[in-house]
Order: structure tokens, then C-alpha cells, then sequence
């Protein structure tokens, strides 16, 4: 089969190359997955340059983490999946830019009806991870005020729409009037070009002054002091990610007066689905996500979805051979909602 694999480190265009490697069996557990498409995130753009520590398999290896497509094998345990059609994690977290891939059933569920064809592999990791955040971890309530930073991404337009549906006051900050554009579309109340005005000043005005209830962050980095500073009395700010700078994700950015000043709280996010979360905490520390926790999460997305509620945010479709250059587009920080790389 036909694999994208990081073979050196550097930009997405001169790290990987396109090979014909053997096709992957699955274990116990797992199911085999014959991709329509892949969809590229940002932490792929970080696995190239060298940087990404949470995902570091040695090269060569297959990039790659969510896809959509048909079972088309199974090992011990997976074997209810065969012949569906599904949205799903590749095993590990990578090696979902390829022909064939091996995933976690736990990983895996049932690609939407309402999206057909390459469609489904923009929506399972965003709306997932979006809920998580402000349903699990955040408890957003009707009438609060949510801030989602990077709100034009994939996750962050995800975000968006979740929070609006959840009969939040969404102020959304994106780069560029073209992005903030989108986000009022997609219902934000407020929409901060961050390129061109303060976002604690258009917080502090759309609030009064009060400050916002949440704050959904995927970027972290720089933006996690400014906002810190934009939450209300017990307020919540949802670590979502480190698209700002993967290397902050081990670096001491919590300055304790602001919290304890601010009477706010700081709360981790992990999307990860085990049948046997006990297991997983014991060998790794991780607290992962109950399956069962995911089954709800997904019917209750597919909900919304069908009621038309919600849409993944496509700003791109490329075929299998560009997915390099459309790296590199990531890289630069120009792209809109997700890519999809369409395999024939």
C-alpha cells in the first residue's frame, strides 16, 4: 500500500515521502480501515518538524491520525465493525495517511449519514473534542459567555457552533477579517480579528467588563496569560491544545497569583476513548474517556447534526499526492476549518 512517512525532519514538503510499505494487520482490539480520507491537523505539522513529543514513533513512520472509510478487517474483539462505514484514530495516533490503517475500536464509530463520502473525516476528532471541552470539562450553561480562541480552525469552528447550540454568548478570536468573517457565520456573537485589536479590550467591552464564563484554547502559549485574564469570577479556561507552540506543553506557563487572584479555574482536555480505563491510568497516568462516555458524545453530535445544527468547516479538499504541500499550507498558518486528502 501507498503511505506518507516522515523519513527526516524539516517542513512537511521535505520531510515526508511517499512509499509502498506492507499493509498493517490488526490486533487484538482493531480494526483495519480501507481510507476514503484522511484530514490533516496541525499536530502533523509539528510530528515533521521534529517537535511533536506526545506522538514520536522513530522514523520512518507513517503521519497521520484521523480518517474515514470502510472495515475491511478485524482482529479478536473487533470484529462487529466489519464491513461498516466509520470515522476513527489511527492506532497510536499516527498512520492514518495511508491506503490501509490500523485503528482502535475504541477509536472508531460510525461515520455520520449526513456526511457522505470524504465528508465524515472532518467531523469525529473536532466535534468530539469540542464537546469534551465544553460539556464535560467546562459545563457550559445557557446564557454563558465562551471565548474560543483559534476559532476558524477545525476544532476551534467546532467550538463555535457546540457553543452557540448550547445557548452560549460566543465571542470568537481568529486571524484575519476573512476568518472572523466565518465565525459569524457560524454564529458567534462577537468575532475579534486578533491581527488587529486586543482581545482582553474586546472581551472587557462585549462583557461590560465582567469577562467571559469560559475559554475554550487550542493555541495556549502566548495567548494563556491574556486568557487567563479574560475569565470571570469562576471562570473556567479549557486547555485544549498548543497549536501556539507545541514545546509549551512542557513548559511551566501557570503563574499561581493569577488564578488564585483571578478565582478561576484551569482544566485539562484529552480526547482519548478506552473500554478499560483503569488499565490505561495504571500504565501511563492518563485518564482517559470512557467508551461508553464517547457512544453518548457521538449519538447526541450526530443529532445536532442531522437537525443541521452544526457542519464541519471544509476550507479544503486535495487529492493523496498534494498532502505534502497542503502541510506546508498549514505550516504557514493560512488554512481555514480542515483539509481533506481524498485518496481514488
Amino acid at each position: 500500500m501507498r503511505a506518507w512517512r516522515v523519513h527526516r525532519f524539516g517542513r512537511p514538503s521535505d520531510a515526508l515521502e511517499l512509499d509502498e510499505v506492507a499493509d498493517p494487520v490488526a490486533g487484538p482490539g482493531e480494526v483495519l480501515v480501507r481510507t476514503t480520507a484522511s484530514v490533516l491537523n496541525y499536530n502533523e505539522v509539528d510530528g515533521c518538524h521534529g517537535r511533536y513529543l506526545t506522538v514520536n514513533p522513530p522514523v520512518p513512520y507513517t503521519l497521520g491520525m484521523e480518517l474515514t472509510g470502510m472495515v475491511e478487517a478485524a482482529g479478536p474483539g473487533g470484529e462487529s465493525w466489519l464491513g461498516r462505514r466509520v470515522v476513527a484514530t489511527a492506532t497510536g495516533a499516527f498512520g492514518a495517511h495511508a491506503e490501509l490503517v490500523s485503528c482502535m475500536a475504541d477509536m472508531t464509530f460510525d461515520a455520520p449519514a449526513a456526511l457522505p463520502g470524504a465528508d465524515a473525516a472532518a467531523f469525529f476528532f473536532p466535534f468530539h473534542l469540542a464537546w469534551l471541552g465544553l460539556h464535560e470539562r467546562g459545563r457550559v450553561q445557557p446564557g454563558e459567555t465562551v471565548l474560543v480562541q483559534a476559532a476558524a480552525g477545525g476544532v476551534g469552528s467546532a467550538a463555535v457552533q457546540l457553543a452557540v447550540a448550547a445557548g452560549a454568548r460566543v465571542i470568537a478570536v481568529a486571524g484575519g477579517a476573512r476568518k472572523a468573517a466565518l465565525c459569524q457565520e457560524l454564529g458567534a456573537d462577537v468575532a475579534v480579528d486578533h491581527t488587529s485589536a486586543d482581545v482582553l479590550e474586546a472581551v472587557n467591552e462585549a462583557t461590560g467588563g465582567q469577562g467571559v464564563d469560559l475559554v475554550f484554547d487550542g493555541v495556549g502559549g502566548d495567548t494563556f496569560p491574556t486568557s487567563i485574564r479574560c475569565l470571570a469570577r469562576n471562570g473556567r479556561h479549557l486547555m485544549i491544545g498548543f497549536a501556539g507552540g507545541i514545546e509549551t506543553e512542557d513548559q511551566a506557563v501557570i503563574v499561581p497569583r493569577a488564578l488564585m487572584f483571578g478565582n478561576v479555574s484551569v482544566l485539562g482536555v484529552l480526547l482519548g476513548y478506552s473500554s478499560d480505563t483503569a488499565a490505561v491510568r495504571a500504565a501511563s497516568g492518563f485518564n482517559l474517556v470512557p467508551r461508553a462516555v464517547g457512544e453518548r458524545i457521538h449519538l447526541a453530535l450526530t443529532d445536532l447534526l442531522d437537525r443541521g445544527a452544526i457542519r464541519p468547516v471544509i476550507g479544503a479538499r486535495v487529492p493523496f499526492e498534494a498532502l505534502p504541500a497542503a502541510l506546508d499550507e498549514m505550516d504557514g498558518r493560512t488554512t481555514v476549518g480542515r483539509t481533506l486528502v481524498e485518496l481514488r
